[in-house]
């Protein structure tokens, strides 16, 4: 059973990053809820056709613009009563390939959207936080109170806005949450780019009869987390009447972990439902990459206790409905 999240309804909720992967899906859960929605992308990662169901709707308004001018998130900010705030630009490989570019996003247009939601006096601040600001600690599972030092120019970034978001709190009084995001997948994840994610890239190459390349040799091991987990966690966030439960970080993710081994097995199960030569295709290995942690693994009993999350899907529920959207989109 779904929770409704009623309450919402009638409320005014910016989505930034709303074209992209989890902010289309965030968009498209809200405006089944009655919320009004304002969607601010500038389109350099989202995609208008992500949207475009969207777009006939009298509950949704489209800003195409950058979180970079601050004007443009002063107009965005403006009437509403919460903040979802997805827009970055995500990747540790892109991020050890331009840290300038995505200091200047991820940092400048998270404290420009602080400022603005600020300004506008937003009754709450949810904000995309990252599992990669646990760094190189080892601690398993991880623990939102215990990280290391960051391993790429992104995990600095997505830290960064944890300790603006906290400063903000404690200077002007605007309550934010984070959620640091356990390498979320599922539908309108792009597998197309340099720094498509592993999942729907695999996936496509399975599709194609391609070898997918593993980084390494298969044991790293992440906490796979499927989009409605998200999707759930950023409207607990922004509904909960929990006062200790505001302006804290939290795990959004399932709790288990899954080798790269592990992942390409699933994949090709529920792929090979669809096309029986799926199964043999070869599985290959690459050297490890830059800036990757071996494990990840969420604790996510702060999430329970304080927001009452219970995470949906769990991998394979998450695989299954992927792969079938994938097959009946990609194709």
């Amino acid at each position: 059973m779904i929770e409704q999240f009623t309450q919402l309804k009638n409320k005014k909720v910016l989505v930034t990053g709303g074209a992209g992967f989890i902010g289309s899906n965030l968009c498209e859960r809200l405006l089944k809820t009655g919320v009004l929605v304002t969607c601010l992308d500038n389109l350099s990662t989202g995609h208008k056709h992500n949207i475009e169901p969207f777009m006939s709707n009298d509950n949704f308004t489209f800003i195409q613009g950058d979180i970079r001018d601050l004007e443009t998130c002063h107009k965005a900010c403006k009437d509403q009563d919460f903040v979802l705030h997805q827009a970055a630009l995500g990747s540790v490989p892109r991020s050890i390939n331009d840290p300038i570019k995505t200091n200047e996003v991820n940092i400048g247009g998270f404290l420009n959207m602080l400022v603005a939601a600020r300004d506008a006096e937003v009754k709450r601040f949810v904000y995309a936080a990252s599992s990669s600001t646990y760094g190189d600690s080892e601690n398993l599972p991880k623990v939102e109170n215990i990280i290391g030092k960051p391993l790429s120019p992104y995990a600095i970034t997505k830290y960064v806005n944890e300790l603006y978001a906290d400063n903000f709190f404690a200077t002007y009084g605007l309550n934010t949450i984070g959620l640091r995001y356990f390498n979320v997948f599922g539908r309108r994840q792009d597998p197309n780019g340099a720094y498509a994610a592993v999942i729907p890239l695999f996936v496509k190459q399975f599709m194609e009869h391609e070898s997918p390349i593993i980084n390494g040799d298969g044991t790293y091991s992440r906490d796979f987390t499927y989009i409605d987990n998200v999707i759930q966690m950023n409207l607990r966030a922004i509904t909960t009447e929990n006062k200790e439960a505001l302006n804290q970080v939290y795990n959004t993710a399932v709790g288990d972990r899954t080798t790269l081994v592990q992942l390409t097995e699933l994949l090709k199960k529920h792929l090979t439902k669809f096309d029986e030569a799926i199964a043999h295709v070869e599985i290959k290995h690459g050297p490890n990459r830059k800036g990757d942690i071996p494990h990840s693994l969420a604790s996510i009993d702060k999430a329970k206790d304080l927001l009452g999350y219970i995470p949906s899907h769990k991998i394979e529920d998450g695989i299954e409905e992927a792969v079938e959207w994938y097959w009946n989109n990609l194709k």
